[in-house]
């Protein structure tokens, strides 16, 4: 076997209107279009994509409290974590910055999904 591409991430939400308006209007990631049935939404990112899959049940649990960054997530390159970092807390999103040091911190969606965002150097 020989894996030549990565497609997309798939998250699950419970809800997709409060998901949409985290991956959408506080994330900024562009949507696309999706030709299934059932609810959810795509967006692009470079060449991959995210998916959001509607499961009312859906609602990811912490296994690391102390260090976001040691559960599933998923990480996104920004252009100035501080910028992100600022509408994130005036959205009202908690932020646990890196433990590493580094420029990257980790909020989590509506429905628990950790996201990282670093800056690279």
């Amino acid at each position: 076997m020989e894996i030549i591409q990565y497609l997309h991430t798939a998250l699950l939400v419970s809800d997709l209107d409060r998901a949409e308006n985290f991956y959408s209007n506080i994330l900024g990631l562009p949507k696309v279009e999706r030709v299934l049935k059932f609810p959810g939404v795509w967006y692009q990112i470079g060449s991959f994509q995210l998916h959001l899959i509607v499961d009312s049940q859906a609602h990811t649990e912490l296994d690391n409290r102390e260090k976001w960054g040691r559960n599933a997530h998923v990480a996104f390159c920004v252009a100035d974590v501080e910028a992100a970092k600022q509408k994130l807390v005036e959205a009202g999103y908690e932020v646990q910055m890196s433990a590493s040091g580094r420029a990257a911190l980790f909020t989590r969606d509506p429905d628990g999904n950790v996201v990282e965002l670093s800056q690279l150097s």
